[in-house]
């Protein structure tokens, strides 16, 4: 009996809990690029990529965007992107290690 009291006691405490709403997402999506050694054209499509996912593909406000990959296949620039709203940033942050500096080098743009 008396372990059916700190069971429900248990059990009505975790129903206080609320879980927290942290996004924190990784999306690839690719654009078209006609001349791959003009630096100017690439930046205008990397640009022009990263724009259409936050308008078209997230429905949060996302507080960290991060080129994850970036590569070209013929005449399409394929682009991976690490999007997190603040909280998702935090976990993201929590998950890198004490130095903080795992995540900056396992996300370096590569072109």
């Amino acid at each position: 009996m008396k372990r059916l009291a700190i069971a429900a006691a248990g059990l009505a405490w975790l129903s206080f809990a609320q879980p927290a709403d942290a996004y924190l997402v990784e999306v690839m999506t690719s654009v078209a690029v006609g001349d791959a050694d003009d630096h100017a054209q690439l930046k205008t499509a990397l640009q022009s990529a990263v724009d259409g996912v936050l308008k078209d593909a997230i429905a949060f406000t996302p507080t960290m965007v991060v080129v994850t990959r970036a590569m070209m296949v013929g005449e399409r620039l394929y682009i991976r992107l690490l999007i997190a709203d603040e909280d998702g940033e935090k976990t993201f942050k929590d998950l890198a290690g004490p130095d903080g500096d795992a995540a900056a080098g396992s996300a370096s743009p590569r072109i």
